[in-house]
């Protein structure tokens, strides 16, 4: 073989993995933005729901203690913030939409 096919292979394999390579970097990085983005979706949803639970504690205790119910008052609000907080998640999460104004069928559901 001459020289110059050695040296016109060693180009195609030098482009070769140029691509490859470039091909590779770009699926790293779409693979760590969109475990970036997951990470970021779950920590939200997290959020929504533990703070949902938080403000229905601290209202019921705060309602308990100006009212003198004790515990009655706190463990409603605490199973409302519950409720909340999972129809909060399932929300954000598209698994159920939003109520709309005047979206309602005509049968009432």
């Amino acid at each position: 073989m001459a020289p110059d096919d050695f040296e016109a292979r060693r180009r195609r394999l030098r482009n070769t993995l140029k691509e490859h390579d470039a091909a590779e970097a770009a699926e790293k990085a779409r693979y760590e933005r969109s475990s970036m983005a997951g990470y970021a979706a779950a920590f939200r949803l997290s959020t929504e729901f533990i703070s949902a639970i938080a403000v229905g504690f601290g209202l019921g205790y705060l309602a308990d203690w100006a009212l003198g119910t004790t515990p009655w008052l706190m463990i409603v609000l605490l199973l409302l913030g519950f409720a909340a907080g999972v129809l909060n998640v399932l929300r954000s999460a598209g698994l159920i939409q939003t109520p709309q104004v005047g979206k309602r069928r005509p049968d009432g559901t």
